[in-house]
């Protein structure tokens, strides 16, 4: 992928990312994600954090680098190019 990622797929800082990932074997289901994000994130029917259908990059999401920030166990990860 030359030139960075398309557009709309941005942090709020400018920083493209490729893909959103939460790590299920992590993750204790705090929601900080879900609370704090919640055009990219949700919480499954376990109470288990996941990335919204469609929004595996992010979707130029503000807050997306909070919510990263947010979560106390750090099961989000972001793989960032551009």
């Amino acid at each position: 992928m030359s030139g960075g990622a398309p557009h709309g797929r941005r942090t709020g800082d400018g920083t493209a990312v490729a893909a959103v990932h939460v790590d299920r074997g992590v993750c204790i289901g705090a929601g900080q994600c879900a609370l704090t994000a919640p055009e990219v994130f949700t919480q499954d029917d376990d109470g288990f954090g996941q990335v919204l259908p469609g929004r595996e990059d992010g979707r130029g999401s503000a807050l997306l680098r909070e919510a990263v920030r947010a979560c106390p166990v750090a099961a989000i990860s972001l793989r960032t190019g551009g």
